[in-house]
């Protein structure tokens, strides 16, 4: 399926310097080196022209002063200016002469300042005094930080005490200040557990996980905007752009906008690739609709069709490609046509050998993928096809091209001064896997988890959330960090409040292209609240006054208080990480431009183009362990298709370097799928920790389709929102507070659904209600439904919506990317009706 769409202006997708949270500031002023200003003069608008500021001499509106902070309801990074009268954040506007940016904020941005004021924070810890877990009658009582953080300490050294630190695990999330996973990490070596976890399995881990394994580095190749070490552009400069399953229009948009900028000079073909037509789809030259779940199949017929007819970069692939003749051999031989291709995705084999041509002949072609890939059982296996189709086309280490797979975690760990003393052998992580936490919980295997503290919210979050919601109910300690009380908190034993971004100085980072600026804090915290980096280093110093084993300096030494003044902190990552050493927060403060990682020294200009066959990129590579002159960072130093020893590696979890086809079982049309065995082997992807070996190629049957004939996706509502915090502002409330199903108009009439009818989605799992949205955009055998929803989100309800059931308790955990561990939203079977009155 395929479809020509005439763009439509990028001014839809994105609002101007214009848009605050007062709809009052309109101008934009450069900060100065101490981050803040008082400048409100008329400024030019996105557009150029000038525009009116109605606050300029008002007693009650004019600004104090003036921070830039930056925004994080998403990968964007956009540079913020926030204006503030009494300690109050009465605007917040773009920040200045980003060129990227281009004085562009999305709607999200002005929802910053709605998480500082907002009667729904946590201001002061919480201790649990009774009701049953997970029950809206649980009731609490407030606590001193000393007192909540002795509770949360004796509990973990009471297990360690026991033999069971393993039983002690700690899930981050995407939301926190950099370098709080390296304080983490500390602690848990400390301790003597492997159980510290990050976002990555409801993220995008399996793009890292296959970018490593092919180039050296699991990150975001390229770059958006100039490339220091050149002075050109780099991802606006590319002639062709190959999106799949990403919907940068609303999850993206300002960086988005860049881009169609970059393509009206550039005369760039944006093709899309999704079984909806997204935000994306509708600016796009191609939009292909696959079915859900045969991305896979799909990347292999168009490699096929480029080697079969020679399309390759021959230079490039000798110089530069290990295993390219394995591949060749491998893609003969395999059948995988652009015709076998069309049977299993339901694109036309002329679409796809088109798709093939015209990306392998751009000048430079640059592929752009997200959670679409990353949230079905075969991500790392698809991705590591799309490294194969940049790396035969020569489309690897140039500006405008690359493998831009989004990836929502630090471009390397940041590293802080060895440990000086002796810690526990941790021994075997938990398995990878969608939420393996309460399959531990559950069944004791392989061994049973008793204390968990979490920084996101997992009863959104997971697969099978009812079966999660009960784990979580027999957990016998659980602490839960957050801005609101959101569903998980009603679990917890001890509920800890953190403060929200615009409450602290820090960096963020633009995750996708390793692009970092500094923030400075615009307002007192919240309440009682600390940053997370805080609330760690604090339970380490309530660990030493509670640790009668190994004393107060065990604890207290390795996480200095002084690491509370979070640039004391900076300047220790700063000094002990490689890649890092031009990365100062002098420096930082000084720009108007994010600067990228790696920057090994004060005058490196910063790497956009990983990999790129330039002077400045070899220097960054041996700060990172290369050797002097190899181009990429794995083992041969050349990029690895194929290598016996990578090969025999992935076997042993029932992979291979070449991949195969396989999907989802409840894809319809019976494909080759997978199976799981009992045993657990070490993963050979994240070798901390343990994953069930499967056999691939299975043949599905197909029969969960006569009880549920629909494919189901799940995804984020739309550009209002971020992760599940959005839904807690009033004007994230306000804009997107009904969870619509997006259903084809031609499959809601033969089901008897009429446009806006309230719904009941039903999978082998559970159920969840919506309201029905008639979307001619969709594939006829699916529907979308949104996740982030969840029932402790009551302003929707009080502006007339709903509390909504998580929608992934529709969603299977039994099947899953047993390598990166990624939990895979993107295809269940299920059958929708209208909702009895």
């Amino acid at each position: 399926m395929t479809n020509s769409n005439t763009p439509v202006s990028r001014r839809k997708l994105v609002q101007g310097a214009a848009l605050t949270s007062a709809a009052l500031m309109v101008g934009t002023s450069p900060a100065d080196a101490a981050g803040e200003s008082t400048a409100t003069a008329p400024a030019p608008t996105a557009d150029g022209a000038e525009s009116l500021n109605f606050t300029e001499g008002s007693a009650a509106m004019e600004p104090d002063r003036t921070v830039t902070s930056a925004c994080q309801f998403c990968n964007a990074n956009c540079s913020l200016l926030v204006d503030v009268r009494a300690d109050r954040v009465i605007a917040v506007r773009s920040g200045a002469d980003d060129p990227v940016q281009n004085g562009n904020i999305c709607v999200k941005a002005p929802m910053m300042a709605e998480l500082v004021h907002n009667p729904l924070r946590l201001t002061h810890p919480l201790i649990r005094t009774g009701g049953r877990k997970g029950s809206k009658d649980s009731t609490f009582r407030r606590a001193t930080w000393d007192e909540a953080l002795d509770v949360i300490a004796r509990q973990l050294l009471a297990l360690r005490d026991k033999g069971e630190a393993a039983s002690v695990a700690n899930r981050t999330t995407g939301r926190l200040p950099r370098g709080t996973g390296s304080l983490v990490a500390r602690l848990f070596a400390l301790l003597g557990s492997p159980n510290n976890t990050d976002v990555g399995p409801v993220c995008n881990d399996a793009g890292g996980n296959a970018l490593r394994a092919t180039f050296g580095l699991g990150n975001f190749t390229n770059g958006y905007g100039t490339d220091g070490a050149t002075g050109k552009d780099d991802l606006g400069s590319a002639d062709y752009y190959l999106f799949l399953g990403t919907n940068q229009a609303e999850t993206h948009p300002v960086t988005f906008d860049y881009l169609l900028r970059g393509r009206a000079r550039t005369g760039a073909r944006l093709v899309v690739v999704d079984p909806r037509r997204t935000a994306t789809a509708a600016v796009a030259d191609d939009w292909i609709a696959p079915k859900p779940h045969t991305d896979l199949a799909l990347a292999l017929g168009i490699l096929h069709h480029i080697l079969d007819q020679g399309l390759h970069d021959r230079e490039f692939v000798t110089r530069w490609v290990l295993g390219f003749d394995e591949l060749k051999a491998h893609m003969a031989a395999s059948g995988y046509t652009p015709e076998w291709a069309a049977a299993v995705t339901d694109v036309p084999a002329a679409t796809i050998r088109r798709t093939a041509r015209d990306y392998a002949r751009a000048r430079s072609a640059a592929l752009f993928c997200n959670a679409g890939i990353s949230h079905q059982l075969g991500a790392f296996d698809t991705y590591r096809v799309l490294t194969f189709l940049a790396a035969v086309t020569g489309n690897i280490g140039k500006l405008g091209a690359g493998c831009n797979f989004m990836h929502n975690t630090w471009p390397g760990d940041l590293h802080l001064p060895a440990l000086t003393v002796r810690t526990p052998d941790p021994g075997q992580a938990l398995p990878v896997g969608p939420d393996y936490f309460a399959q531990s919980v559950l069944t004791g295997r392989p061994y049973r988890l008793k204390a968990l503290i979490t920084q996101g919210n997992p009863l959104i979050s997971s697969a099978n959330t009812e079966k999660v919601q009960e784990a979580y109910r027999r957990l016998d300690f659980y602490v839960y960090t957050g801005l609101f009380m959101e569903e998980a908190a009603y679990y917890a034993d001890v509920v800890l409040p953190v403060s929200s971004p615009l409450e602290y100085d820090g960096v963020y980072m633009r995750r996708d292209d390793r692009a970092i600026r500094w923030q400075h804090a615009a307002v007192p915290r919240c309440g009682e609240s600390r940053p997370d980096w805080e609330i760690w280093i604090d339970l380490a110093h309530a660990l030493g006054r509670n640790d009668r084993r190994k004393g107060s300096a065990y604890w207290t030494d390795a996480f200095p208080r002084a690491w509370k003044d979070y640039s004391v902190l900076w300047a220790e990552f700063v000094r002990n990480t490689p890649g890092m050493g031009g990365m100062t927060e002098r420096r930082m403060r000084g720009r108007t431009e994010p600067l990228r990682w790696p920057c090994p020294t004060p005058s490196h200009p910063g790497v956009s183009a990983l990999y790129q066959d330039h002077p400045s990129w070899y220097a960054a590579a041996v700060s990172l362990g290369g050797a002097p002159g190899r181009r990429f960072l794995t083992p041969s130093g050349k990029i690895e298709i194929f290598t016996s020893a990578l090969d025999q590696s992935l076997a042993v979890a029932g992979h291979r370097a070449l991949p195969d086809f396989y999907t989802h079982p409840e894809v319809t049309g019976a494909h080759p799928t997978i199976a799981y065995e009992k045993r657990f082997v070490t993963s050979p992807v994240n070798p901390q920790a343990l994953t069930h070996p499967v056999r691939l190629g299975v043949r599905g049957d197909g029969a969960v389709h006569r009880a549920y004939p629909l494919m189901g996706m799940t995804g984020r509502p739309g550009v209002a929102h971020f992760a599940t915090v959005t839904h807690w502002t009033p004007t994230g409330a306000r804009l997107n507070g009904i969870r619509f199903l997006q259903i084809h108009p031609a499959t809601a009439r033969r089901l008897g659904i009429d446009d806006r009818d309230e719904v009941v989605v039903e999978s082998p799992r559970g159920r969840v209600t919506a309201t029905a949205l008639y979307w001619p955009g969709i594939r006829e055998d699916t529907v979308f439904i949104p996740n982030t929803f969840g029932p402790a989100q009551h302003l929707a309800e009080e502006l007339g919506g709903t509390r909504y059931e998580a929608v992934n308790a529709l969603v299977d955990d039994q099947y899953y990317d047993n390598l990166s561990g990624q939990q895979a939203y993107k295809c269940f079977a299920c059958r929708v009706t209208k909702r009895p009155s």
